[in-house]
């Protein structure tokens, strides 16, 4: 088995540093336009790994009668005993079977990737403090998320209203796939050359190496952070440059209050 990447997070004092300096950036509107904060969803604000979780344990409600040794296992799963790809959760988990593999992997296909399971998520530690802050000092936001418009749009749209981040308001957009097929780093780095069009992108947040990697090359004067979480298997290193922190709870920011008018 390839060993897993180690990646050097930042020490609590530079990533206070490094928070504390995209706030500062996000009050400075420059020639090119409003600061731009661009931010993954899945694995950089929220932890979907409950949502996995979920499923899972319905999944072995369902299994009782049929297969109860297995079902006994995923009822009892939790967010902690999954790993990145769902074949290695189920193993994890004690499911060994061929066809009990591929039965899991459909069900859990079928709803994962759909709006109503969404409401699972959580948010990551600091993060919604901290989006609300650079958005209260006049970063346009821009939530940049490899989820599909067609089946996730409506539950990406709830659970970032009932997480708390900032949503309906003016300065926050929203980008999804147009198709659930295409694959996450090729939409991104489609996409990471029309974000100068909204303004000046002063930092960029990503679970994945190769998409911060790629708003490195895109965007050279920008903070780039990568959130260590979870992340495809067999991903390039990163680029020297790219900051690397756990969350975002470094960030020391006041809870703000929703803005007027917001949903």
């Amino acid at each position: 088995m390839t060993p897993l990447p180690v990646y050097h997070r930042l020490p609590t004092d530079q990533a206070e540093t490094l928070f504390a300096r995209i706030v500062g950036r996000c009050s400075q509107r420059s020639a090119s336009g409003p600061p731009v904060l661009v931010l993954d969803l899945d694995g950089t604000l929220m932890d979907n790994r409950p949502r996995t979780a979920a499923i899972l344990r319905d999944l072995g409600a369902s299994w009782e009668k049929a297969h109860p040794e297995d079902a006994a296992s995923l009822r009892a799963c939790t967010p902690e005993r999954l790993a990145y790809l769902l074949s290695d959760s189920l193993r994890r988990l004690g499911v060994q079977d061929p066809a009990r593999l591929a039965e899991a992997t459909e069900y859990w296909r079928h709803r994962f990737f759909t709006d109503d399971d969404l409401r699972h998520d959580v948010a990551l530690a600091g993060a919604v403090p901290f989006v609300r802050a650079c958005h209260a000092a006049g970063a346009t936001i821009v939530y940049l998320t490899d989820r599909d418009l067609p089946m996730m749009g409506v539950g990406t749209f709830a659970s970032l209203r009932s997480l708390g981040f900032p949503l309906g308001v003016a300065g926050v957009e929203i980008i999804l796939k147009p198709d659930a097929q295409m694959a996450d780093e090729a939409f991104k780095r489609m996409v990471a050359p029309t974000l100068a069009r909204v303004g000046e992108v002063v930092a960029s947040f990503d679970n994945e190496p190769a998409n911060c990697n790629l708003f490195l090359e895109a965007y050279p004067k920008a903070d780039i952070v990568f959130v260590d979480t979870q992340h495809v298997p067999g991903a390039p290193p990163l680029h020297d440059g790219v900051f690397v922190v756990a969350d975002f709870s470094a960030a020391h920011v006041p809870d703000i209050p929703r803005a007027e008018g917001e949903p």
